[in-house]
């Protein structure tokens, strides 16, 4: 194999392999990017009815703050599941 060959090849295995680097790392960015504005928006609606809730019903309020807390619990474990899910797609490519 001639040494302009050689080159060639090794120039475009170099681009073929940041190339697929570049499309794993966007697909973490991606994966972490939707998973937590869903969660951002899912938190505001349930605060948001929350609160309206409690303003309709005071005496309701002690029970509505449990269960809101353990919703909002829940929709964090989404964005913590996302951010483990884009840490395994970027050191586990292989």
């Amino acid at each position: 194999m001639d040494p302009v060959t050689a080159t060639a090849t090794v120039a475009v295995t170099t681009a073929a392999a940041s190339t697929s680097t570049a499309l794993i790392l966007i697909g973490a960015a991606l994966c972490i990017a939707i998973g937590a504005g869903c969660c951002a928006i899912a938190q505001g609606k349930v605060i948001t009815a929350t609160a309206e809730s409690m303003a309709r019903q005071p005496e309701a309020s002690n029970d509505l703050r449990g269960s809101m807390i353990i919703g909002l619990a829940m929709i964090e474990s989404l964005a913590i599941y996302c951010l483990l899910i884009s840490l395994l797609i970027v050191f586990m490519k292989s």
